[in-house]
């Protein structure tokens, strides 16, 4: 059994930055590919970016340069900083782990970009 807890989201303004968390437990981190994931409301859950075990890194074109994800094997964590917020980047914020056929998702955390 795998549990991932998000936090770090919130209100921002246009431009700022933000930086989510994510805490994995129950399970052997190391070998997990994680990624983030966001969904807003009326459109489809997209991918966000990921990192695989040997911190190889893929973004969504709308997030290269602004957004950078990362993990800490000995913390458990998988962080994404989120930088030049744009109010359509407004959505929840999904944690995602993978290995094997096994897929586990956070809670969820949200982030509004506004004025």
């Amino acid at each position: 059994q795998v549990q991932l807890v998000e936090s770090g989201g919130g209100l921002v303004q246009p431009g700022g930055s933000l930086r989510l968390s994510c805490v994995v437990s129950g399970s052997i981190f190391t070998f997990w590919t994680m990624g983030w994931y966001r969904q807003a409301p009326g459109k489809q859950r997209e991918l966000v970016a990921s990192i695989s075990p040997g911190r190889s890194t893929n973004y969504a074109d709308s997030m290269k340069g602004r957004f950078t994800i990362s993990r800490d094997n000995a913390k458990r964590t998988v962080d994404l900083q989120m930088n030049s917020l744009k109010p359509e980047d407004t959505a929840v914020y999904y944690c995602w782990g993978s290995r094997g056929s096994a897929n586990s998702w956070g809670q969820g955390t949200q982030v509004t970009v506004s004025s």
